[in-house]
């Protein structure tokens, strides 16, 4: 009996062990693919952030390939007209760029909606609320709406534009982090406020027709003699920089740039600068640190567009790298005075255009009778929305009547570019779009 017990316990000893090699190895293999688990999940968070990047440098290079439009709230037919038909040159302003001018016919071919049925209520609500002064009810209303705004994004670019209009950049960047990962695409940037009810330095009391310097190409030696016209265009007027067609840039152009910058800033001339986000992004392209080659004039360009667009931490840490490869003293960071800035624009600079204030309210008999003065003057009639950040309903009912007197009967051709999201939801619930084409801000 002893013998075949000792048997017995070795038995049951061996499979007690093999039990415990057993949920070793199991623990171990569940462990390890725990692990794999977790190197797979951080590999595709890399791949898709990797792709994120990809779609907005493929995005860029073909709105730069491409050309695309500015978006149309109308479905139109895209003609081309010679430039000469459709606006007029005179001492004041620059020559149009090309033979034929996009300006009032460049449309997409598919259009884009103010907002789709389900939210159209609620857009229209919000609309109305901002018109009126209520921008704290309108915010939230916004915020409330946005998970249910899955396949319109209008409400969206509706909050975008509350906070550029007020000035609240980190709650702009917040949401443009959520919706950067809602819709898989690179977020939209900052673009500092241009209106006088967030406090921006831009007058909002002037409206009329504006000089227009509109630069295309490569920005080098060759822009000299448009930038030195610059000196026989009204010093009193607001001046309207259009960058949206710079493609490239050189030192030389840097140069001259940079010098009409500063003269323009040292006149403390109103200026409204459209593209300049994209033209510091070229210009920062060209340089490196430690690298003189080019002289100081595209750094000092670079930070004098910073400095425009209100972007002090990004002139700061760039001002450390000119200061590292010239070991100089960098300039001081000035905040800008007069300056509105408006996104890049697919379509050319046009001369003619109207400017509209940065708030339209109360008694509009002033600007009414300045757009009937402008409409006598010009058979189409395009309206720059790029500083106007409001407008109360009452002013919108007026302005919308004199629209409608003047688009005869729908015969002539009359345009609002650039309009900010809330405004153009506005516009469209008062009927504009019956007898004007709406071209709303690209985000």
């Amino acid at each position: 009996m002893g013998l075949f017990s000792i048997f017995k316990k070795g038995k049951a000893d061996d499979v007690i062990t093999d039990d415990d090699d057993s949920a070793a190895r199991l623990a171990a293999n569940s462990e390890l693919e725990r692990q794999r688990a977790q190197q797979s999940d951080l590999q595709r968070e890399i791949a898709r952030a990797t792709a994120m990047k990809i779609d907005a440098i493929e995005a860029a290079m073909a709105a730069d390939i491409f050309n695309e439009p500015e978006p149309a709230w109308a479905r139109r037919p895209r003609q081309l007209q010679p430039a000469a038909a459709t606006a007029s040159n005179d001492d004041a302003t620059l020559p149009m760029l090309d033979q034929y001018t996009t300006e009032l016919l460049g449309d997409e071919d598919v259009p884009l909606e103010a907002a789709a049925a389900e939210s159209a209520p609620i857009v229209e609500e919000i609309a109305i609320l901002y018109s009126n002064g209520q921008s704290e009810v309108a915010e939230q209303m916004l915020l409330g709406s946005l998970p249910d705004a899955a396949q319109d994004r209008t409400v969206w670019w509706m909050l975008f534009d509350l906070y550029q209009a007020l000035g609240k950049q980190e709650a702009f960047e917040n949401i443009s982090i959520d919706y950067a990962s809602q819709y898989e695409t690179s977020p939209p940037s900052w673009v500092p406020p241009a209106s006088a009810a967030s406090e921006a330095p831009v007058a909002s009391g002037y409206a009329g027709v504006a000089p227009t310097l509109a630069l295309a190409g490569i920005l080098s030696a060759a822009a000299a003699p448009q930038l030195e016209r610059l000196d026989s265009m009204d010093q009193k007027l607001p001046l309207r920089l259009d960058f949206s067609r710079v493609n490239g840039v050189d030192p030389e152009g840097c140069a001259l740039l940079l010098a009409a910058l500063k003269k323009l800033q040292g006149g403390e001339r109103e200026l409204v600068v459209v593209g300049a986000t994209e033209l510091a992004d070229q210009v920062r392209a060209i340089l490196t640190i430690g690298n003189r080659d080019g002289g100081e004039a595209p750094w000092l360009l670079y930070l004098e567009l910073l400095r425009l667009l209100n972007r002090e931490k990004d002139f700061e840490e760039s001002s450390m790298d000119y200061c590292v490869t010239f070991e100089v003293s960098p300039p001081p960071f000035v905040a800008p005075s007069k300056v509105a800035n408006a996104p890049r624009q697919a379509t050319a600079g046009a001369s003619d255009r109207f400017m509209l204030p940065a708030v339209i309210e109360g008694d509009t008999s002033k600007l009414l009778a300045a757009i009937d003065e402008y409409a006598g003057q010009y058979p189409a009639l395009v309206f720059d929305c790029g500083r106007l950040a409001r407008m109360e309903f009452g002013a919108a009912s007026a302005l919308q009547s004199k629209i409608a007197e003047l688009s005869e009967g729908g015969q002539r051709r009359i345009e609002f570019r650039d309009l900010n999201h809330l405004v153009a939801a506005l516009m469209r619930l008062l009927g504009y779009a019956d007898i004007a084409r709406l071209f709303p801000h690209k985000y």
